[in-house]
């Protein structure tokens, strides 16, 4: 399964960089994509695997609404891309293509990182406010202590 999922993967990534051929894809890919957001996010947002063995129970039970969510995302993320690429490689000759094609890889993987590190990030920023939050009430308590040993002194002849 591995092993069709790479294969399938550098053809993708191939036919994203070949100008026509990149809009050829994505208008294959017009239903394929968006099915797949609904699904891995309609399975992101329950705890369960993603099983329907009572239809009537899924649209009543709400369960739905996450899938069509991520089948809405999907699918308006893939058509502002089916839309740009043909403008973008007529525009350009084609030379767009791979430059656009990259970005796009790219981002995807820091987003990819970035959400997978986001939880990570926000402990230690959180953790980094706890002690900036106990490092203050101590030096403000420090301080206090020295302005009434300071006005102690100034009583005191």
């Amino acid at each position: 399964m591995l092993v069709i999922l790479g294969i399938l993967l550098v053809a993708e990534i191939v036919a994203d960089k070949v100008p026509v051929v990149d809009s050829i894809n994505d208008w294959i890919h017009g239903v394929v994509r968006p099915a797949a957001g609904g699904i891995a996010f309609g399975t992101g947002a329950a705890s369960e695997t993603a099983v329907v063995s009572d239809p009537a129970a899924f649209f009543t039970s709400n369960a739905w609404t996450p899938i069509a969510i991520g089948v809405v995302l999907a699918f308006a993320t893939h058509a502002t891309k089916m839309l740009a690429r043909p403008m973008l490689n007529a525009a350009t000759a084609g030379a767009a293509a791979p430059v656009v094609s990259a970005v796009e890889d790219v981002s995807s993987v820091l987003l990819s990182f970035m959400a997978l590190l986001a939880p990570v990030v926000g402990f230690v920023v959180l953790l980094g406010l706890v002690t900036l939050v106990v490092l203050r009430v101590r030096h403000s308590r420090h301080s206090r202590r020295s302005q009434r040993s300071q006005r102690a002194r100034l009583v005191r002849p």
